[in-house]
């Protein structure tokens, strides 16, 4: 794990000591922008994670065709509080 998923961890557990995080990574499409991806990407993590605490894009790609963009990815790892 890069160092600034180490830090983003420390931050989300920092506030409970008995707090453990889990990361899983996550792609995403969209045909409109990179920001539609990620939304999109959150929105169908959290509807399968309990405690989604953040995400960080670790890729962005896009699909060209006929010399025009014709979808954006992105790959995000995606951090969420395991419960007790």
């Amino acid at each position: 794990m890069r160092n600034r998923g180490r830090k983003f961890l420390r931050a989300i557990i920092s506030g409970n000591p008995m707090s453990i995080a889990k990361v899983t990574e996550v792609t995403a499409s969209s045909t409109v922008s990179f920001e539609d991806a990620l939304k999109r990407g959150i929105a169908r993590a959290d509807k399968t994670l309990n405690n989604v605490a953040g995400a960080w894009v670790q890729e962005q790609k896009v699909v060209v065709k006929g010399g025009e963009i014709v979808e954006y990815r992105v790959n995000m790892k995606v951090s969420f509080v395991l419960e007790d």
